[in-house]
């Protein structure tokens, strides 16, 4: 029987984000939508005004079998530039910020190792800005942000995964 565990991260657009953690031996389901803000029901209009206080998230669903919450947040660190407050990329705004919502004190505690350990790595040459926040709600995109650069290939993406060594073993 699968043990399904659901992480919610910012790191950017979520296009990109969606992309390479659907390829994640483990990850069993994702969904891009928004997390973070002071507005219900919030749609990706309202969030590209900068004014919701949401950020483009991504919800994460894995088999924790088959992949640990700490391995998979350093696949975040790696897929996603955390030294950049409020961008990645060509985008630039308070919804592409970095941010783990933690859903209990275990997933708070093991992201605040991770960030870390990515910090002490200096593999970044770079501070890391990324926000802890209690995950509050998270509010689907519309259908056709969801597996959009499956859809369209030649979409848009700033993400890609860096072959970093964070020292995660030692």
């Amino acid at each position: 029987m699968k043990k399904i565990q659901t992480i919610y991260l910012a790191g950017g657009c979520y296009w990109g984000m969606e992309e390479l953690f659907r390829a994640i031996p483990g990850v069993t389901q994702t969904q891009v939508g928004f997390s973070g803000g002071h507005i219900a029901n919030v749609a990706y209009r309202e969030v590209t005004t900068g004014t919701t206080g949401h950020a483009e998230a991504l919800m994460v669903e894995f088999d924790v079998d088959r992949i640990s919450l700490r391995t998979l947040l350093f696949e975040f660190f790696r897929i996603h530039n955390p030294t950049k407050l409020n961008q990645q990329g060509n985008d630039i705004g308070t919804q592409y910020r970095s941010v783990i919502f933690y859903s209990d004190a275990e997933q708070e505690e093991m992201a605040k190792e991770v960030i870390a350990k990515v910090n002490d790595s200096g593999q970044w040459g770079a501070p890391v800005v990324t926000e802890l926040a209690p995950f509050k709600a998270f509010y689907p995109a519309e259908e056709k942000h969801q597996k959009y650069i499956m859809k369209f290939p030649d979409g848009y993406t700033c993400h890609y995964r860096r072959d970093i060594d964070f020292g995660e073993t030692q």
